[in-house]
This record gives C-alpha cells, structure tokens and sequence, in this order.
C-alpha cells in the first residue's frame, strides 16, 4: 500500500474503534453465570443431585463458555473496527494561553 508523504509536521494516523476485550469477557461470563443458574435451579433435575451442586458443575461450563464467546465477539468485532478505519492528519496545536498556574 503506498502512502503519500506528508510534511514532517503532520503525520498521518489511522484512526479506529477498537473493542475493549475484558468487558466482553466478564459479560460473557456473567451471561454463562446466569444460564447456569436457570439451567440448576429453574429446570427439573434429579432429586438425587443438590442443586448447589449442578449450579457448581455448570458454572464451571457455562461460565468458561460464555468467556470464550465474550472474546469471540470482541475479536469480530475488532475485524470489523480494522475494515472501517480511517485515514486522519495530525496537526500539533499551539497553547493559546500559556500556563500562568504554578504551585509553591
């Protein structure tokens, strides 16, 4: 990809809206979190088994799970930010008012 030269004073960047990926992954656990909650306590079960029990064992499922599709939807839509990003001209701007606040 060829790009044009620009003054030294004014770079060009690219600029995009990226994802940030921790939050999908704790929405994507939280959402596991609560499918293993309506699948343990809200679906009959074997009376055999404690519902803590099925609760822990699909937590650990659900939850991981979620993790991995939180992730796989923050990476999708990173793909998406890199196709739509644009071209901009940085220009540094001068202070219009210097600094006259000193501490001391």
């Amino acid at each position: 990809m060829a790009f044009e030269k620009t003054p030294a004073g004014r770079p060009e960047v690219n600029v995009r809206r990226a994802p940030k990926y921790v939050p999908f992954l704790v929405l994507g656990a939280l959402v596991g979190v609560a499918a293993a909650a309506a699948v343990a306590y809200a679906l009959p079960g074997d009376p055999s088994f404690d519902p803590g029990s099925v609760f822990g064992f699909f937590l650990i499922m659900f939850g991981g799970g979620g993790a991995i599709l939180g992730a796989v939807l923050a990476l999708v839509l990173d793909r998406r930010s890199v196709k739509r990003q644009q071209r901009a001209v940085v220009e540094a701007v001068p202070d219009s008012e210097p600094d006259t606040d000193q501490e001391g």
